[in-house]
């Protein structure tokens, strides 16, 4: 089992920045690919950033690259999303999950996800 527990969302203006955290605990989690997903209202939830516990594998949506950037703390067991020139549209519930790659991740698929975090983006 593996245990996601996000933080780090909220308010920013347009142009601000945000960094999101996941907790991450269970006996099998470093044997899975971490990312984050996103879901907006009313629309699909989608794929933002991928990443190896390694951290030599990742992957980002184009609609976040050169914006977002993922990475790993493996002492601490933690993931992070730092979320630069944000923008309106990047408003949605923010979830970490686990799966067995980063390329499973890329394709939606999610073995295990947290509860989600808010942020909102305004104009």
């Amino acid at each position: 089992q593996v245990q996601l527990v996000e933080s780090g969302g909220g308010l920013v203006q347009t142009g601000g920045s945000l960094r999101l955290s996941c907790a991450a605990s269970g006996r099998t989690f470093r044997s899975y690919a971490m990312g984050w997903f996103r879901q907006a209202p009313g629309k699909e939830r989608e794929f933002v950033a991928g990443i190896t516990w390694s951290g030599l594998i990742t992957s980002y949506a184009d609609s976040v690259k050169g914006r977002f950037t993922i990475s790993t703390d493996n002492a601490k067991n933690m993931l992070y999303l730092q979320m630069n020139s944000l923008k309106p549209e990047d408003t949605a519930v923010y979830c970490c999950a686990a799966a067995g790659s980063v390329g499973a991740l890329v394709r939606g698929r999610r073995d295990y996800w947290g509860q989600g975090t808010q942020v909102t983006v305004s104009s």
